[in-house]
């Protein structure tokens, strides 16, 4: 029998893949395991469901699909006969008429070793119980003498499948991830993995995959933690990248030889970039030439055209100012100075025509009917059909740029503000908004595409919000300040906090059951706002589901 190694390279290829496509997931992975042997590595590790993107969801019940994805594994497999990495990558597999969420090494011309997931998500944006069947209890695969422990992404959250993994000998962890970007959530995966390292004594590899898929965006930022819980290595967040890894055998077990930390943006800093690849993910894998959005001259939409910006670059992005009677002099102007600063391509398209079109057919209906907030909708949604016309015609996607804040309470018009396709700041409330924007005009962050600078004039983050909809209007006509409704908000949707306990930090009780009212009666729009990105642990769409027919209120 051949003596086990003393030491081993091991490559983390921390990438793209795109749900659904498996010729070019199947191109990827040759290309990291290329780039691989090219460093001397003798094994890869690819991430959870790499050659099907993750989280396929119900596509994955289709057998066509499963078929496809373990061919492209075989095809895979036969290619690692050149004597060149081995490869572990994530896949659907089918095994006694069951479907697992699985992991496989490919090694020596063949498929050497399969294991399957055991503990299966099934809460918040998570819920794999619905299409995958839960493995057993896996042992390690045997890796040219060495065993290598193979928890997928679960199931390190939890010490169950760690224990046994140990317990049957396991030398080293390789754990592959699909892990969504939360705010501060690296925090919370760092201390599982050292959960898990501290319980057994062996050092654990955590490969996440990077990239944007519908709502979700996964950051990567992967690590190695040695078994005395150093950390050997941090790879960047936001970035594709393969790093190799070298490894040890001492009298202690094995050792990962450290390297230079790459540093985790936090903050507004991490928020934003999220933002950016969301956005910049969803135009791309969805095959669109660029994004169209309205510029009011308020500080959504001008958020919003930064990130597309930063995402896209200027070339790419189309901003349409689209004035009515009530547009002030200084929401033209600060468009035009907002358009000017990111060097994207801005039209005015003024909306009288329509939108007094639009009241003369109505006039025998309505009969003299007081005005009221009807035809305030009627801008909004003349505004809505002028960019999708746009977007027909040239082909660009709306970018939608309601916040959480206005998502919340309905103050949102359907087929007006929400008509489009992407909504990059769906999950932040107002004064998240204000704060981002302040901090893009003084920092430009990595890899983004749009100029340094301010690129937000300073009136539109220092002017009364308002949708300039009737004279004189201010969002706080409506509203209470957003930074009492934002505080509210949190215990409403972030927390589910009763009415007194809200009340309790200095809200007016009336105030706080009125904001309620408004979140449950918001719900039936919110389902039919477009998709944005997740950046909490409760945003509107995958993570907080609610009825639309709701009779509960919270009230003594």
């Amino acid at each position: 029998m051949a003596r086990a190694p003393d030491t081993l390279k091991i490559a983390l290829a921390q990438m793209n893949p795109r749900v659904g496509d498996i010729s070019g997931n199947l191109k990827l992975a040759r290309k990291a395991r290329t780039e691989a042997a090219g460093m001397g590595a003798d094994l890869v590790l690819l991430s959870e469901l790499f050659i099907t993107g993750y989280p396929p969801e119900d596509l994955i019940l289709k057998e066509a699909f499963q078929n496809a994805a373990m061919a492209a594994i075989e095809e895979l497999a036969a290619e690692t006969s050149d004597g060149g990495p081995a490869v572990l990558i994530g896949t659907p597999w089918t095994d006694a008429g069951e479907l697992h969420n699985a992991v496989a090494l490919l090694d020596a011309g063949d498929v050497a070793a399969v294991r399957y997931k055991h503990d299966l998500p099934n809460y918040g944006v998570f819920d794999e119980k619905r299409v995958f069947a839960p493995g057993p209890l896996p042992g390690p695969v045997n890796f040219r003498g060495v065993r290598l422990g193979v928890p997928i992404c679960e199931d390190i959250w939890t010490d169950e499948v760690t224990e046994c993994l140990e317990e049957t000998a396991a030398e080293i962890f390789l754990v592959p991830n699909g892990s969504p970007y939360e705010a501060d959530k690296q925090d919370v995966r760092l201390n599982h993995v050292v959960a898990r390292v501290t319980e057994t004594g062996l050092p654990l590899a955590y490969l996440n995959q990077m990239g944007g898929q519908d709502e979700l965006v996964f950051d990567g930022a992967s690590l190695v933690l040695n078994a005395d819980r150093s950390l050997a290595l941090q790879m960047p967040a936001f970035e594709e990248t393969i790093v190799l890894t070298n490894w040890s055998r001492g009298d202690e077990g094995w050792w990962c030889e450290p390297q230079d930390l790459s540093t985790v943006e936090e903050g507004l800093e991490s928020i934003y970039l999220a933002c950016v690849q969301g956005l910049r993910d969803y135009v791309n894998k969805t095959g669109f030439p660029g994004v169209v959005l309205g510029l009011s001259g308020g500080i959504d939409s001008a958020i919003c055209a930064a990130i597309a910006v930063d995402a896209l670059g200027p070339e790419k992005v189309h901003c349409i100012m689209m004035p009515y009677r009530y547009t002030a002099e200084d929401s033209l102007s600060d468009a035009q100075g907002c358009a000017e600063a990111l060097g994207m391509r801005y039209d005015v398209v003024p909306i009288a025509d329509p939108v007094e079109g639009f009241m003369s057919a109505l006039e025998p209906l309505f009969d003299s009917l007081p005005a009221d907030v009807t035809e305030e909708n009627l801008q909004s949604r003349a505004r809505g059909t002028l960019l999708m016309a746009v977007s027909n015609k040239l082909g660009s996607m709306v970018v939608t740029t309601g916040n959480k804040s206005e998502m919340s309470v309905g103050y949102a018009t359907l087929y007006g503000d929400m008509n489009g396709g992407y909504n990059p700041i769906k999950d932040l409330y107002k004064m998240q908004v204000y704060a981002l924007s302040s901090w893009r005009n003084q920092k430009r962050p990595k890899n983004c595409l749009g100029p340094d600078g301010r690129v937000i004039p300073e009136n539109i983050i220092t002017k009364a919000p308002t949708a300039e909809l009737r004279e004189d209007q201010t969002d706080q006509d409506s509203l209470p300040p957003y930074e009492a409704l934002d505080d509210i908000l949190e215990g409403l949707v972030e927390h589910e906090q009763s009415i007194d306990e809200i009340a309790a930090r200095g809200h007016e009780r009336a105030l706080v059951e009125r904001i309620e009212h408004l979140l449950y009666v918001a719900e039936y729009k919110r389902r039919q706002a477009p998709p944005g990105v997740k950046l909490t642990s409760r945003n509107f769409g995958r993570d907080r589901r609610y009825p639309i027919v709701n009779a509960f209120r919270d009230r003594v």
